[in-house]
């Protein structure tokens, strides 16, 4: 069962989007809140697998409510999904850096909806190719900053590969397919790296990949 909680300021978002998941088997609504720092009391009384958070509310935003449960060791286990009327803006780069597993955009339709809880549950980033190669373009264009590149002399070979891979947008199961080996296998590589760079999911992993300059812009 995975377990959600919602925090917006808006009662009739949030309705709606109880309203969809309440109707799945495997999908349960823990609790609401309608601003960050409500939400974040919730997040540490109930450990949701998912928090559908928006990005911009009174007294504690999105970010700063994201930051905060990405620094806290016990919800390591919470996956931050960052709700948005803006598409992709300079906020959701920022709630990626602060440790959000990806961003919905609020007006997207509820099967896409559905869909992305559960890859938010399993662990992966909700960041298509076509949504990464827009936030590369806008926000990681620039030269890497100092000290992001660091644990990259960690990885191996085969880590690098899959690590500029998943920047890519691709899924383990494309990782596999192009580096030839089984998807268990991709999947070990990537949590490998992940653990070396110290990237709580693959959303960190694309945005470190960038920013150290592990993979260049124009290779998406």
């Amino acid at each position: 069962m995975i377990r959600v909680l919602l925090v917006d300021d808006q009662p009739l978002l949030r309705s709606g989007f109880r309203a969809l998941l309440d109707l799945e088997d495997d999908i349960v609504v823990v609790a609401e809140a309608s601003d960050g720092e409500q939400g974040l009391a919730l997040v540490r009384e109930h450990l949701p697998d998912i928090v559908l958070i928006d990005i911009r509310m009174p007294v504690l935003d999105g970010i700063e409510a994201t930051r905060r449960i990405a620094a806290d060791p016990a919800l390591a286990g919470v996956h931050v999904v960052i709700l948005t009327n803006y598409g992709l803006d300079e906020y959701v780069y920022d709630a990626l850096r602060a440790g959000a597993a990806g961003f919905l955009v609020k007006d997207i339709v509820p099967e896409d909806f559905l869909h992305a809880v559960r890859v938010a549950a399993r662990g992966d980033a909700l960041l298509a190719p076509s949504i990464t190669r827009k936030l590369i373009d806008r926000y990681v264009t620039r030269p890497p900053g100092a000290g992001t590149g660091a644990g990259l002399e960690e990885l191996t070979n085969r880590e690098r590969e899959a690590v500029a891979l998943v920047a890519q947008g691709l899924s383990n199961e494309q990782i596999a397919d192009h580096m030839v080996i089984s998807p268990l296998t991709a999947k070990t590589h990537v949590n490998r790296a992940m653990t070396k760079l110290r990237c709580r999911d693959r959303a960190q992993l694309v945005v470190l990949a960038y920013e150290s300059g592990l993979v260049a812009p124009h290779t998406s």
